[in-house]
């Protein structure tokens, strides 16, 4: 016998909030510290790297009490941001960029790579979960939704590439020759294969999506990516670690 879960709210509201309402809540709630549950935002940071699949469950449990698979306490963003200003300050004493080449990479940290990046790939893969993967017309990705996987994917991520990266670069992934290029793509390939799973994770977890499998596709691509990166040599960690020092100085 199969089971259906079922994702309408069990709360006793007449009327379900709009997307704007929902963002305009979420936005009140940024100054009301003493309201944010840091505890749980920071449980869902470590499982999202040592235990991604529990970080989900509880996505479907709001989205059956509070009608929105979206993050509705903006601690887990509020914790990312202390994260991106420590792990820019890692790669800053790294690379020696100084105080205001550290202000320069935490605005780019900050604004491009993790809310502008984010907005677009949000906006992708919330296009294209709607459009090609709904089994259930009545139902429909929430772009908050998407954009949260998106978050909670780039974290794990930027544990490898913000604070694993810098402490291992000198001592071994900026090594010349093929040490150095197999150490430094095996980090990222790591790095990626989270950022994938954790992204397939949150959208196998809604119950009107069918065939997110896949978006699993897309590891023999990263394997054939990989494979030839080592092959050739080139060292992904150098280019990329270059790159973040020649963006701000």
């Amino acid at each position: 016998m199969s089971m259906t879960l079922d994702i309408r709210p069990s709360c006793l509201c007449t009327e379900r909030l709009t997307a704007a309402a929902k963002r305009w809540r979420f936005l009140k709630r940024i100054r009301q510290f003493d309201q944010m549950d840091f505890q749980f935002a920071l449980w869902q940071m470590v499982n999202l790297v040592v235990a991604p699949r529990k970080v989900y469950r509880n996505f479907v449990t709001r989205k059956q009490s509070k009608d929105q698979f979206a993050r509705d306490d903006p601690a887990f963003l509020v914790l990312l941001s202390a994260f991106l200003c420590l792990s820019s300050a890692l790669i800053t004493v790294v690379l020696r960029l100084g105080f205001v080449g550290f202000i320069k990479f935490l605005l780019w940290s900050v604004f491009v790579d993790c809310i502008g990046a984010g907005m677009i790939t949000a906006t992708v893969m919330w296009a294209v979960t709607n459009a090609f993967f709904r089994a259930d017309r009545q139902h429909d990705v929430e772009w908050g939704y998407s954009f949260d996987i998106h978050l909670n994917a780039s974290f794990a991520f930027l544990v490898f590439i913000h604070i694993i990266q810098p402490i291992l670069y000198y001592p071994l992934l900026s090594l010349q020759g093929f040490v150095g290029s197999f150490f430094a793509c095996t980090l990222y390939l790591v790095a990626c294969s989270y950022y994938l799973y954790i992204t397939f994770l949150g959208y196998s977890s809604v119950p009107f999506l069918k065939g997110t499998r896949k978006l699993l596709y897309l590891f023999p691509f990263l394997l054939l990516l990989y494979c030839v990166t080592v092959g050739v040599g080139w060292n992904v960690s150098r280019a990329v670690m270059n790159f973040y020092h020649y963006r701000v100085m």
